[in-house]
């Protein structure tokens, strides 16, 4: 028997079951990010309570900027710890949603890093929009700000023809299912 027939088909001349390399829905992303807010809000509760303790801080604006790059570095380490261990965080975990390069392996830190920040640029330029027009009509933007400016990662994957973000595609990093399909 040709071993590298065996890995074609079977004896019936069935294909093999192997995963396949599908992309999440956008509402499965969707719904994945949801449940990560939830989480990160412990980890922000967490290192804002840290933060003020260590400082004596008793105003949310006394110390802001250093407080912001605190929970930058703290939500940075959340993330990619998550990712270089399995490639997914507990709600990427639960949505059965791994972070994989283009061989399917998990990327190196250096690129997960990498993807961290490249994830900030698009909701802070949306945010500044969003407060720009705010300032220019007088309406008052602050809820649409929350809710609406870390969406606007999503808007690339309507242009994508696979459908992955925009930083995924510039790493060279993708989303895919953990399910294991057959096409059988």
């Amino acid at each position: 028997m040709n071993p590298s027939k065996s890995l074609v088909a079977d004896a019936a001349g069935a294909p093999p079951l192997q995963p396949t390399l599908q992309t999440p829905t956008r509402w499965r992303r969707f719904a994945c990010m949801m449940y990560e807010a939830v989480l990160l809000f412990g980890v922000i509760f967490l290192t804002s309570y840290l933060f003020d303790t260590l400082t004596q801080s008793r105003s949310g604006l006394m110390f802001r900027h250093g407080r912001q790059v605190v929970l930058f570095i703290a939500i940075g380490a959340y993330f990619v710890l998550c990712w270089r261990k399995q490639g997914q965080t507990l709600p990427m975990k639960t949505w059965n949603i791994r972070l994989i390069d283009r061989n399917g392996l998990p990327p190196p830190t250096s690129r997960l890093i990498l993807r961290y920040i490249l994830i900030w640029p698009i909701p802070l330029i949306a945010a500044m929009l969003v407060r720009a027009a705010s300032q220019a009509t007088g309406y008052s933007s602050t809820d649409l700000l929350i809710v609406a400016a870390p969406f606007t990662l999503f808007l690339w994957t309507w242009l994508d023809s696979d459908r992955q973000f925009l930083h995924d595609r510039l790493l060279g990093t993708r989303l895919s299912n953990t399910e294991e399909k057959s096409s059988v």
